[in-house]
């Protein structure tokens, strides 16, 4: 709802000046009249005190009562007297006519007075009666005018009159000039209606176009008219949108060209981006098929006895190799977290069961730098996921040691002031990062001090991953840096609740050099070169090895009273086949669930959620040797459980 529009201000222009008109014209007529009617009752009450007090001398001076009873009797058949009473002068009643409504008289003088009575709302009036000697003398003489002003004070008539009449007369008046005052705004509204209506209705006309047009409605147009006041405006707002309709013709014309274009180039870029990720996709398989068999096949070689020439060759194969495992791990990780396949699954555990084995794993890296590495033991619990926790300390570790030439690196837990949140950090000693640039660290590839690429200043992945897989986790991540003074990396991890905290698990008692010794594992590789490669490595760790190329052959080796304790399986397999569905036709064929594991260079998203729902671990290509003997750990207690 709207208050005061164009209407409600133009009525009121009009009727505001009348109004005060009315009004003050009414009161100054009232307030005059009031006025008057208070002088005329006034003089009138003071003239019949003193016409009674000039009639009651002589009833006074010679004592006749009847008299004076007379004079009061008549004076109170006039308008208005309520009461007359008529004193001497000691103040004695020598007659009195009607009731009084006074309670007691103020001193009587030898001056006549009046005043209201607050109570009765009555006027009293007080005449002193005086004798009047009357001389022959001169009557100019002095000494007469001085006997006459000296003349005695006989008594004192008092009257009191009711003001009734004049309330009634006032009344009267304020309700004749209300009148008055309504009439005439009754009629000055009118007349304001009426010259308004010619005002505003041009004005509602033009309001009515610009309301369309600010709804969209560019067609709308106004009438002009030959006696409108606003025939002018009406036109230019009829050829505004006039124009405006035209524009707004041209610009939809211009908008739908840039649509089909933008629909054409977004078809181009999708059929690109649809065959870049096919050709990525295949030549990341074919990538990590050699890159695998590579690092089996150096992995082997390191095992047997070389030279110290040789060794050190070896150890710069090995270095290379371990570098382009590093780099697809991290393109690994990326796809994941750009495809959003990576899920956080958090659980209550302690924070030993991170900072120990970081501690471990990053201590060989420290120590050949000459750093101090110091990770201070906290047991505290959190609730998160273990192992996305443990990839964000570990990339922030190895990118604080990368870039610390001298000092060390600390990482440490406290406790935030809140009591709910553990703040890890992890400080380093190092070449720190400038303001500009701890925004870009975030970015894929971005380095600060490696315009050079040396692949052994690391990838410019880490920090990357470190930030998307904290925002997975909804754990705030903090940088602090001082240029040439080093760096704080801090993430705040929810603390767990006493009430979720479990018992931690025993760790894995150290199983001896031989552990894999005599376990048959079953595997199927359609690469040759893979195939020959993990083979070897294997059989160098202790197992009895059987390599085939598809499912027929895995079934040929079994029907051949071949008993494999773990199968090793390519997801990619001749004539179409996959892994999934080989190894569930080979546990069908053993009658028992046999340990089993998939391998693949493929990062496609949908392979990893069939390899969950088949309940199968992935290991994407290249597989380094110490994480396939771990799984192969793991997988061969899983099959002594199950046999047991």
């Amino acid at each position: 709802m709207k208050f005061f529009d164009i209407r409600d201000r133009v009525l009121l222009a009009a009727l505001l000046p009348v109004t005060m008109v009315a009004f003050l014209l009414s009161a100054v007529f009232l307030l005059g009249r009031v006025g008057d009617l208070d002088e005329a009752h006034s003089q009138r009450a003071r003239s019949l005190a003193r016409q009674v007090a000039s009639a009651s001398e002589y009833g006074m001076f010679s004592g006749n009562t009847g008299n004076l009873q007379a004079v009061a009797a008549g004076a109170l058949r006039e308008q208005d007297v309520r009461s007359v009473v008529i004193r001497n002068v000691e103040g004695d009643v020598l007659a009195q006519a009607g009731k009084t409504g006074y309670a007691r008289l103020p001193m009587l003088g030898g001056s006549e007075s009046e005043w209201s009575d607050d109570t009765t709302h009555y006027d009293i009036l007080v005449q002193p009666v005086v004798a009047t000697p009357v001389r022959l003398g001169d009557v100019f003489d002095r000494s007469v005018r001085a006997g006459m002003a000296a003349s005695p004070v006989l008594g004192h008539v008092v009257i009191e009159m009711s003001r009734q009449t004049v309330v009634s007369r006032e009344r009267d008046m304020l309700m004749v000039g209300l009148a008055v005052t309504l009439g005439g705004l009754l009629f000055g509204g009118f007349l304001a209606v009426r010259i308004g209506q010619g005002v505003i209705a041009p004005i509602m006309r033009v309001s009515d176009v610009i309301e369309r047009l600010g709804r969209g409605e560019l067609s709308a147009r106004g009438e002009v008219r030959s006696d409108d006041p606003l025939r002018d405006l009406q036109q230019g707002l009829n050829q505004m949108a006039e124009r405006l309709e035209q524009g707004r013709d041209v610009l939809e014309q211009r908008v739908a060209m840039a649509t089909l274009e933008l629909r054409e180039k977004k078809e181009e870029a999708e059929t690109a981006t649809l065959a870049k990720s096919r050709f990525l996709a295949a030549a990341s398989h074919d990538l990590r098929q050699p890159t695998h068999a590579l690092g089996m096949f150096v992995a082997r070689l390191a095992q047997l006895p070389h030279d110290a020439e040789t060794r050190h060759l070896i150890a710069h194969l090995e270095a290379s190799v371990r570098a382009m495992q590093d780099l697809l791990d991290a393109l690994l990780d990326i796809s994941r977290l750009d495809a959003d396949t990576v899920k956080a699954n958090p659980r209550p555990f302690p924070m030993a069961e991170l900072l120990e084995p970081l501690r471990r794993g990053m201590m060989p890296v420290a120590m050949e730098k000459g750093l101090r590495l110091r990770v201070r033991p906290s047991q505290a619990w959190v609730m998160s996921d273990p192992i996305l926790l443990s990839r964000i300390l570990l990339n922030l570790v190895s990118n604080a040691l990368s870039y610390t030439y001298k000092g060390g690196v600390l990482v440490a837990c406290r406790t935030r002031p809140d009591g709910k949140h553990l703040s890890i950090e992890v400080w380093d000693t190092g070449i720190g990062i400038a303001p500009e640039h701890q925004q870009d660290i975030f970015k894929e590839f971005f380095q600060i001090a490696n315009p050079e690429r040396d692949r052994n200043k690391g990838l410019g992945l880490g920090l990357n991953i470190v930030e998307r897989t904290a925002k997975l986790l909804a754990c705030p991540l903090r940088l602090r840096s001082i240029p040439g003074r080093g760096t704080r990396f801090s993430i705040e991890v929810p603390l767990a609740q006493h009430g979720h905290r479990q018992a931690e698990l025993a760790p894995l008692e150290a199983m001896p050099a031989e552990e894999l010794k005599g376990l048959q594992v079953l595997v199927i590789e359609d690469d040759s070169a893979s195939a020959q490669a993990l083979s070897g490595l294997l059989e160098s760790w202790g197992c009895t090895v059987v390599a085939v190329e598809d499912l027929q052959g895995a079934l040929s080796a079994v029907l051949a009273a071949f008993d494999p304790h773990v199968i090793l399986s390519d997801y990619r397999l001749r004539n179409g086949e996959n892994g999934v569905d080989a190894l569930h036709d080979l546990r069908r064929a053993l009658g028992r669930p046999v340990p089993a594991c998939l391998m693949s260079g493929d990062t496609d998203p949908a392979l990893m959620q069939a390899c969950r729902d088949a309940g199968l671990p992935l290991l994407h290509k290249p597989v380094r040797p110490a994480k396939l003997r771990t799984l192969l750990r793991r997988l061969e207690l899983a099959g002594d459980t199950q046999g047991t």
